[in-house]
């Protein structure tokens, strides 16, 4: 079972950026994709971005594109979430998940492909 734990949330005023870490852990591989899920208080979870083990990414809301960017350090173990331009209708609670896979297999925004999550981080955009 692979462990996930974010950080790097916080409060940001509307237009300013933030960057999340997922740090991945219980695996002596890097065959795992990840994907990043929002969730806002009385909304459904959300699939923001999600990359392969060789980091081919996918931005899923169009709400997001040109704004966020997706990345992995295999050598640290962590994906990173990279939020520009950020907005209020951003603000939510930011998961990482994980799951093993078998090459460089494509990723996908369903939260149910994902066995194992993190925690959590708040992001709060407002002025």
């Amino acid at each position: 079972q692979l462990q996930l734990v974010e950080s790097g949330g916080g409060l940001v005023q509307p237009g300013g950026s933030l960057r999340l870490s997922c740090r991945v852990s219980g695996f002596r591989s890097s065959y795992y994709t990840v994907a990043w899920f929002r969730q806002a208080p009385g909304k459904e979870r959300e699939g923001v971005s999600c990359i392969t083990t060789g980091a081919r990414t996918t931005n899923f809301p169009n709400s997001v594109k040109g704004r966020f960017t997706i990345s992995r350090d295999n050598a640290k173990n962590t994906v990173y979430l990279q939020m520009n331009s950020l907005k209020p209708e951003d603000t939510s609670v930011y998961y990482c998940a994980a799951r093993r896979v078998y090459g460089d297999t494509s990723c996908s925004g369903a939260a149910s492909m994902y066995p194992s999550w993190g925690q959590g981080t708040q992001v709060t955009v407002s002025s």
